[in-house]
């Protein structure tokens, strides 16, 4: 089996996990089909490997199904397009072979000129992020004063409100917009975690691409 690394990749640039808010065995299913960690260029995957490694003892006992999995693996390797080019299946003689190139790589050249020149869209994503406080004596003022006090490039925070979820105790619901290439809602999330007198624990309650 074989990960399509590309396409799980643009998948989890505006997702945290293969399915859901939590991981599931959608994750497990990927995860255990990639033979070793993903190039770090692949900033998405490798975001979510590790995120998913850190649940290994938990693997079992995770969730849900694979079925969401099954679309980012496939059966079998593609055969490499290189080696496909360089087989002449119809006999083709060596001048008809020459101008397929030349006139490849005229296209190729016209793409990528074309490409570059075109400006680059910023990804950016409407992330609502839910904060839970320890008990109904939390200082929720001070929560959300925490909460607000990180900044970072690619981060802006905007309205918020408090919910009630019962016996007293009201969560903040806050919600902000960030650059996809420059934050990680998830090393976002542990920095809030770390104002460990207010927090108990943070979820993203929902996350669009804008």
């Amino acid at each position: 089996m074989s990960v399509d690394l590309s396409k799980l990749d643009q998948h989890l640039a505006t997702r945290t996990y293969v399915e859901g808010y939590t991981p599931s065995q959608a994750d497990v299913h990927v995860f255990k089909a990639l033979p070793s960690a993903p190039d770090p260029s692949l900033v998405n995957v490798t975001r979510w490997y590790k995120h998913i490694a850190s649940y290994a003892p938990e693997h079992a006992s995770l969730s849900g199904s694979s079925k969401a999995g099954e679309a980012f693996i496939s059966s079998a390797a593609p055969a490499p397009a290189e080696e496909d080019d360089e087989i002449d299946l119809f006999g083709e003689d060596e001048e008809e072979d020459e101008e397929a190139e030349r006139v490849k790589a005229e296209r190729v050249a016209a793409y990528n000129a074309k490409k570059a020149n075109k400006p680059k869209t910023i990804a950016k994503s409407v992330v609502t992020l839910e904060v839970k406080p320890w008990d109904d004596e939390t200082d929720m003022e001070a929560l959300e004063k925490s909460v607000r006090s990180i900044e970072k490039d690619g981060l802006v925070w905007g309205s918020s409100t408090l919910v009630a979820i019962g016996y007293g105790i009201k969560k903040l619901q806050i919600t902000l917009v960030i650059e996809d290439e420059k934050i990680s809602t998830d090393e976002l999330q542990e920095e809030i975690a770390e104002f460990e007198d207010y927090v108990q624990s943070t979820d993203i309650a929902a996350m669009q691409k804008l």
